[in-house]
């Protein structure tokens, strides 16, 4: 299942200097021709704006390629999506004995 094409569809927008508009705010992964993330949220009630010329994993923070004012992934997308449950967010520094 982690194997999907999907494009995003964010909670706001911006606009590049070259005129294109990008994903803001929360994103969510969004596969054309569904009318839901895929975290199973309804695009118009939830009141997302689909970018289908901007690819999931472009707009991964990580990547810096279309996520200048992404603010956050969901996370339930991103596990959707094939994320590895390994890659937490944060490290154990102390741990107990």
């Amino acid at each position: 299942m982690g194997a999907r094409t999907a494009a995003v569809a964010a909670a706001d927008t911006w606009t590049d200097p070259d005129g294109i508009r990008r994903p803001a705010g929360e994103v969510h992964a969004w596969e054309p021709g569904r009318n839901e993330t895929v975290c199973g949220l309804s695009l118009s009630r939830s009141r997302l704006t689909r970018f289908p010329h901007v690819s999931w994993a472009d707009a991964q923070p990580e990547s810096g390629r279309h996520a200048d004012e992404v603010q956050a992934v969901c996370r339930r997308c991103r596990a959707g999506m094939g994320a590895r449950r390994d890659e937490r967010g944060w490290t154990r520094t102390n741990p107990r004995p």
